[in-house]
């Protein structure tokens, strides 16, 4: 007998001859990151047959049974590439028709008083009974129009409070502390010495003490804070903070009003840069202690280099120093232990210090451009009142 036995390779009835561009395309498919793995691995089984190879062989090379080599290299023969991808399924035929969907998506975006019913907001269970009612069928379940709805991320039955502005010169208020921010003042850009402060109070910060001491996080376990507590009072916060330095300066207080808020003026404007200043910017919102004209005028008299910009009513949220103080509260208040108000007013000064030793200013994109679209859409929704015009 011969020293060798010549292996016999069953031949395949499904023979792969590849141009020049059929080889690129299926090549360039093997080879792509972003394909699904069950192409790649096609593409690469009828390269393989294409050079050859059996189908024991390409089996064996990928990893996959002989079976799924027969179907795509056949596949391939027939249709081309385009019989590498997944055939269509018919699947569960559809219940409800699209119609019937779209017709309870479109009654989720409804007020329920549009429709008659006495509620003040939609719940799934509640649109599933209106549409039987309403003789839609077939009547969906309450949990397939959650299911609907979860497809759109609608939640009719969440809502959101919001305040339409009634100053009628909301516009041109708001507009002049936006071009503040981006450093111009009445058609002008700003030079380097002068300053923009955004100052508000943050009143009724307290002095609670738990009953036990908050226990650390630690594996699989959230940081642990006793619901019981000792009250020591309360003490407002003031705070001004330079919009384009990214610098807060603040003070406590055992309430708020004129005589704190020009305290922390007098803090302010008694240390340089701003004692030297061409100009510093003082923008507030309408709170008692900072309202009106006569506060302007208390400023500027004390300070003539210092002038006041009030925000229109209803505007805080465009006061940035409203940012820090959401970081204040973030970081420092929630959860709270301070055993007294002079622990919790050393302790708010820290985290001032700390944060200015790290602090960026913020990344105010909110522009006229912005304001002037959002007012347009107010006016849209505002049933009784004329809004201000666009700045």
């Amino acid at each position: 007998m011969p020293g060798w036995i010549m292996e016999r390779v069953p031949s395949s009835p499904y023979v792969i001859c590849l141009d020049d561009a059929q080889r690129a395309e299926l090549e360039s498919l093997s080879r792509r990151a972003t394909a699904p793995f069950r192409l790649v691995v096609r593409a690469r089984v009828v390269l393989l047959a294409a050079d050859g190879l059996a189908n024991c062989r390409i089996a064996q090379r990928l990893g996959i049974c002989e079976d799924t080599v027969r179907k795509w290299r056949r596949r391939y023969c027939e249709q081309g590439i385009d019989g590498l991808a997944d055939a269509p399924r018919p699947g569960r035929p559809r219940v409800f028709p699209a119609r019937v969907v779209a017709g309870v998506k479109a009654l989720a975006c409804e007020m329920p008083a549009a429709s008659g019913a006495p509620l003040a907001r939609w719940t799934c269970p509640e649109l599933a009974r209106h549409a039987a009612a309403s003789g839609i069928i077939p009547a969906p379940s309450a949990s397939t129009v959650r299911r609907w709805l979860a497809d759109d991320v609608l939640k009719p039955w969440q809502h959101r409070s919001w305040i339409f502005p009634r100053d009628p010169q909301f516009a041109v208020k708001a507009g002049r502390v936006l071009d503040l921010y981006q450093r111009e003042w009445e058609g002008q850009p700003l030079g380097p010495d002068e300053y923009v402060l955004s100052a508000d109070e943050k009143p009724g910060v307290q002095a609670r003490m738990r009953l036990h001491l908050p226990l650390p996080p630690g594996p699989g376990r959230a940081m642990r804070a006793e619901s019981e507590y000792h009250r020591y009072g309360t003490l407002a916060y003031l705070a001004a903070y330079d919009v384009h330095h990214a610098r807060v300066m603040g003070r406590c207080e055992p309430s708020t009003g004129i005589k704190p808020f020009t305290a922390l003026v007098d803090q302010v404007m008694s240390a340089e840069p701003y004692a030297s200043a061409r100009r510093v910017f003082w923008v507030v919102d309408n709170g008692a202690s900072h309202r009106n004209w006569a506060a302007a005028d208390r400023l500027s008299s004390a300070y003539p280099n210092a002038q006041m910009v009030h925000l229109p009513v209803h505007a805080s949220w465009l006061n940035q120093v409203e940012v820090y103080f959401s970081v204040l509260q973030r970081k420092l208040l929630t959860p709270d232990d301070f055993e007294g108000l002079d622990e919790l007013a050393t302790q708010i000064l820290a985290f001032e210090k700390h944060y200015n030793a790290a602090a960026r200013p913020f990344d105010w994109k909110f522009s006229r451009t912005d304001l002037n679209q959002l007012l347009a859409r107010i006016r849209n929704h505002d049933r009784h009142a004329p809004h201000p015009q666009a700045a």
